[in-house]
């Protein structure tokens, strides 16, 4: 990360939570409705040109989904164990989002399977808390059928990422479904350990109520809260694992680094923009290729960076506004057009006009030989001389000649010529000096104001065509460019 040849020591990896796709539970609509429909397509979008345009330039090496990939479940639904299950996606639902969780990040295609490495952890919103997985374990069958055990351990470089399921760490210890998270933290503790660790979880664990988060977080402090099913005890909903849970993994597992999820904004934001989170965002983390030496410090084994992602609240809030200028714009716009100087351009364009048709329309100047007369005078030796002599030309008063001066005469023409000069620069300066007063202007016909605004809405009508014509086709140009695979 920080130049080339430090960076070639680490491997890239890319780590994405709570995707959080929607569906027909998320804002309560109709299924198949095209308000849902609308929806689901521009979050969907967003995310996927963020997961193509802003990660897989970075060329990660493995990829690292912290769980959270579906909407099914709210927290406001989990208090009654009945309207759980009522709320949880069923087959067919649940199918259609895992296919626009693979499309929207790539993972149908050639391109990340062959040379990305891809990780998942299981969410809240994916498998459910302990009170559901006891209740309903074909959901959890359904989870590890298409991304795989929900506790496992990988190496990446030299470092050791540990995950878990989160969701059943403080369940009911004597239940099974604590059971198999548990068990599988003594086996990582049993291990030695050789490299440096990495905890996953997407449930954060403990910290205290009001305890600052950083400068990155995007809502207010979130505390600790916890609910039980009133009929088996289990957890029905948490936003952080308790204080003894947390310790305990803290103990057996030893990481260097946690990475956890849940809450949008406590380690690792959500990449949705639809999640209340204005600032989605993702994370860059490296892990080193090479053990450390003696000299190095641990920190170094794992380095992070916290990327953050256009606010697309904004960007559509603008375009609202745009749209709303356009329109305003159409609607008030002079019918006549802007008058700004009109006047005393056109005038000025007429005066170069009417120049140009006089000096291209004038006489031609009189040749030099009229002025002189030749004489023919003999020599002595019989040859004949030509020999030039000036004209005489009588100065004459008439009707078609100028005043004349010493020797100069203004024939008619040039006259002519001038008067027409000065009589359109006269015309100029007079039109550009008068103003226009409307109480002599000639009476406009009376138009009804109904009918002012019918042609008004009608020609602000034909504008709006005329923009959609050249813009949408471009908008939808660049829109499936971005949505359909390469």
């Amino acid at each position: 990360m920080n130049g080339k040849g430090y960076a070639a020591d680490y491997v890239k990896v890319a780590v994405i939570a709570d995707p959080q796709i929607m569906d027909k539970t998320s804002l309560r609509l109709p299924s198949k409705s095209l308000a849902l429909e609308f929806v689901q397509f521009y979050t969907d979008l967003f995310m996927r040109r963020a997961f193509f345009s802003s990660i897989l330039p970075f060329k990660p090496e493995v990829i690292l989904f912290l769980g959270d990939y579906f909407d099914g479940v709210k927290s406001s639904m989990e208090v009654c164990l009945f309207w759980i299950w009522q709320a949880f996606p069923d087959e067919i639902t649940w199918q259609e989002s895992l296919s626009r969780l693979k499309h929207m990040f790539g993972l149908n295609t050639e391109e990340i399977h062959s040379t990305v490495k891809v990780y998942h952890l299981p969410g809240n919103h994916d498998i459910g808390y302990a009170t559901l997985q006891s209740h309903k374990p074909e959901v959890v069958r359904r989870y590890e059928k298409e991304f795989g055990s929900r506790n496992y351990q990988f190496m990446v470089g030299k470092v050791e990422f540990v995950a878990i399921d989160a969701q059943t760490v403080d369940a009911n210890q004597e239940g099974s479904v604590a059971s198999a998270t548990w068990n599988f933290v003594s086996n990582v503790s049993s291990d030695r350990q050789l490299h440096p660790r990495v905890l996953l979880s997407h449930i954060p664990l403990y910290r205290r109520d009001w305890t600052d988060c950083g400068p990155h977080r995007g809502s207010p402090i979130i505390n600790q809260r916890i609910r039980h099913n009133i009929y088996d005890k289990e957890v029905s909903y948490q936003n952080y694992i308790t204080e003894e849970s947390s310790n305990q993994l803290l103990n057996l597992i030893r990481p260097d680094l946690t990475c956890l999820a849940d809450n949008m904004q406590h380690t690792l934001g959500t990449i949705s923009w639809q999640q209340g989170n204005l600032y989605p965002s993702f994370m860059l983390l490296s892990a080193r290729k090479t053990s450390l030496s003696d000299t190095s410090l641990p920190e170094e084994a794992v380095l992070t960076r916290l990327c953050f992602l256009p606010m697309q609240t904004h960007i559509y809030i603008w375009y609202i506004v745009l749209f709303v200028l356009t329109i305003l714009s159409l609607l008030l716009w002079p019918t006549s057009g802007l008058s700004f100087c009109h006047h005393q351009f056109d005038d000025m364009v007429e005066c170069v006009r009417k120049l140009i048709n006089i000096y291209r329309d004038g006489t031609k100047e009189k040749n030099e030989d009229e002025n002189y007369e030749y004489e023919m005078i003999w020599g002595a030796d019989g040859s004949m001389h030509l020999v030039k002599k000036v004209l005489a030309q009588p100065v004459t008063r008439t009707n078609n000649i100028g005043p004349v001066e010493g020797n100069a005469v203004m024939r008619a023409t040039a006259k002519k010529s001038v008067n027409q000069l000065t009589e359109v620069c006269l015309s100029m300066e007079t039109n550009a000096d008068s103003e226009v007063d409307p109480k002599k202007l000639p009476p406009r016909a009376s138009k009804s104001k109904a009918k002012m605004v019918i042609q008004r809405f009608v020609r602000t009508f034909r504008m709006l065509i005329l923009i959609a014509a050249v813009n949408v086709p471009l908008y939808m140009m660049f829109l499936f460019k971005d949505w359909i695979d390469k």
